[in-house]
């Protein structure tokens, strides 16, 4: 069933279980999206015929042949993100889930308010990460006497030295030059640099950050260029200049 119609984010609920179903449909429904609910995945390629999905929340017991076959298609081939649910209480189905491409896990029962949230949290990040500045070469940013090279993927020092950045370095560091005196929280530094391949509760980032203040010759304690906002995340709090 669809409901709803104009420029609300397509939801595709696919679970076996009709009534849960229906109770999910309903509630995703009153929060503003536009829902079709189905019993497998093989009804997505009818669904993509009237509307493309935003995001398929897929019961890993739905009954198909292989529903982890069928969300890493739909993650990987279909390019729709999925949000994968289970009533196993079984951590390897869940690590499973999102080593195959599902982006997101929530475990059955759970609480439709709790899938509304994460559901608004995902398509938040991935919005981010779509409009996000792609890297140039031969963009330089300067920032407090130091500059990001991104043709040489290097950062050069206030007298001139060259420091390589190691990929994931670099990275970071070109979200951060980006989106200067704004912060950044773990989640979104985690989808800006990492996509896909982010995990929940990946605590990579705070290690990254240790090693680019290493770089820029700072401490924690006393930072000044990257700096922590407690309880939120980082920011680059210096002005960013791009040079030709």
């Amino acid at each position: 069933m669809k409901q709803n119609s104009g420029t609300a984010r397509h939801i595709v609920v696919v679970d076996g279980d009709r009534k849960a179903r229906a109770a999910l449909v309903e509630y995703l429904q009153k929060s503003g999206f536009d829902v079709t609910g189905t019993t497998d995945t093989r009804a997505l390629s009818q669904v993509g015929e009237r509307r493309t999905a935003d995001l398929v929340i897929l019961d890993l017991a739905a009954p198909d042949d292989d529903a982890f076959g069928r969300c890493a298609m739909i993650r990987d081939d279909l390019g729709i993100p999925v949000i994968a649910t289970s009533a196993s209480a079984d951590d390897v189905e869940r690590i499973l889930a999102l080593e195959i491409g599902a982006d997101d896990f929530i475990a059955k029962p759970f609480n439709p308010r709790e899938v509304v949230a994460r559901v608004r949290n995902l398509l938040r990040r991935l919005e981010m990460t779509a409009s996000a500045p792609a890297s140039q070469a031969g963009e330089r940013y300067s920032f407090a006497g130091w500059t990001l090279d991104t043709t040489s993927r290097s950062l050069l020092t206030p007298t001139g030295e060259q420091l390589q950045l190691a990929g994931g370095e670099f990275e970071l560091l070109f979200v951060l030059v980006t989106h200067a005196n704004r912060v950044m929280t773990r989640d979104q530094l985690l989808e800006l640099t990492k996509g896909r391949s982010a995990q929940p509760f990946d605590r990579s980032i705070d290690v990254r950050i240790s090693r680019l203040r290493q770089r820029l010759g700072e401490h924690a304690q006393s930072a000044r260029i990257i700096k922590a906002i407690y309880g939120k995340g980082y920011v680059l709090a210096a002005p960013v200049a791009v040079l030709a």
